[in-house]
């Protein structure tokens, strides 16, 4: 009952900030180039690969993460396994073919050090690399390793919330250089999302 309870808080709590990201992401649909974060993206505006590549990343990633929160539904995995598998296959598409690799073009012209910029670099590479993994093992019937796979690749995508939640929380306890804020955060953003994931998938393997 408390497992139950425990998932229904979570999914919850997952889809309300995907609505809140929606909404964060809608001023950018006009395609205009001075809203917000573009505003600070000035000098690599004229570049087309690079307006390409935002333009696709915010409009598929909350389709990856709508997408990822019905993977771990158990009434969509027990009474929707079609909408389960289609579901499955959109996020997959997504994040190898779309959000992914325009991801990557973003990290490349990343705000910040190069230590932020390698952070998004690395993000990008392990969410691309961690959803191949689960989409190898489901091809093999490795439902067990497919799962695990699916966590993590899904930890990395909510670091697009964690982000955020951290650039708002972070500057009320740390006092720290413009820079070395923006690194940290970009670090702590997938790191921390990471090892939640990794405690997941071993109390879950304790409790199977």
């Amino acid at each position: 009952m408390l497992k139950s309870i425990s998932s229904v808080i979570w999914i919850g709590a997952i889809a309300l900030f995907c609505w809140l990201m929606i909404g964060l992401t809608i001023p950018y649909l006009t395609f205009t180039y001075d809203v917000d974060f573009l505003l600070t993206k000035q000098k690599i505006i004229h570049l087309k690969h690079w307006r390409y590549a935002f333009n696709l990343h915010i409009l598929f990633s909350i389709l990856t993460l709508i997408a990822g929160l019905t993977q771990f539904s158990n009434y969509v995995l027990k009474k929707q396994k079609r909408l389960h598998k289609i579901m499955g296959y959109v996020y997959v598409f997504d994040v190898l073919l779309i959000a992914g690799p325009s991801g990557l073009i973003m990290a490349y012209y990343a705000n910040g050090t190069t230590l932020a910029k390698s952070s998004f670099i690395i993000l990008s590479l392990l969410w691309i690399a961690f959803t191949a993994f689960a989409i190898i093992k489901i091809y093999k019937k490795d439902l067990i390793e497919h799962q695990k796979w699916m966590i993590r690749s899904y930890a990395l995508t909510l670091s697009a919330i964690s982000l955020r939640l951290m650039a708002l929380i972070f500057p009320h306890f740390f006092h720290l250089s413009a820079h070395t804020e923006y690194a940290t955060i970009a670090w702590l953003s997938w790191t921390i999302n990471l090892v939640i994931a990794e405690s997941i998938i071993y109390f879950k393997k304790l409790s199977s």
